[in-house]
């Protein structure tokens, strides 16, 4: 069995940018030459995670309308508050509270089906990771198994 381990580095721009990256992981299959296996994508942040869904412009702005409504920013989150939080607080620490909290809603991890050669999606699903705090530098780690 074949173990090839890759970075995708992505700079996003802006809070609940869905950034479709399905074509760069089905590049590093095709690089891999692993005919059958598995792919794993793993995100190396707590508020930019991935996900499988359509990609669809109305309903990538309906998951974002969603979003705002469910961890609204203007509430209070005590991860927010610098007086009294003293665990994992860097310089220029943001008030990202609300971020976190929908990070729970998503998984940091997805591990599709590798057959002949190709990434097994049902007709409209699309890999996407999405930002759920504020633009920067973000990691995916794509790890890819099997035999050829």
């Amino acid at each position: 069995m074949k173990i090839i381990n890759k970075t995708l580095s992505l700079n996003t721009k802006e809070e609940f940018e869905f950034i479709d990256v399905t074509e760069a992981v089905q590049g590093f299959i095709k690089e891999s030459q692993i005919k059958d296996g598995l792919v794993n994508v793993q995100t190396m942040h707590t508020t930019c995670p991935v996900f499988l869904n359509e990609n669809e412009p109305l309903l990538l702005n309906d998951f974002k309308k969603h979003l705002a409504q469910l961890s609204p920013k203007d509430l209070s989150y005590s991860h927010n508050d610098f007086t009294i939080r003293t665990v994992n607080v860097c310089d220029g620490e943001c008030k990202n509270g609300h971020s976190h909290c929908l990070a729970l809603h998503f998984p940091s991890n997805l591990t599709l089906n590798i057959i002949g050669g190709e990434l097994q999606l049902g007709q409209w699903q699309r890999i996407f990771v999405v930002e759920l705090d504020r633009s920067r530098p973000r990691k995916i780690q794509i790890q890819i198994m099997g035999g050829d």
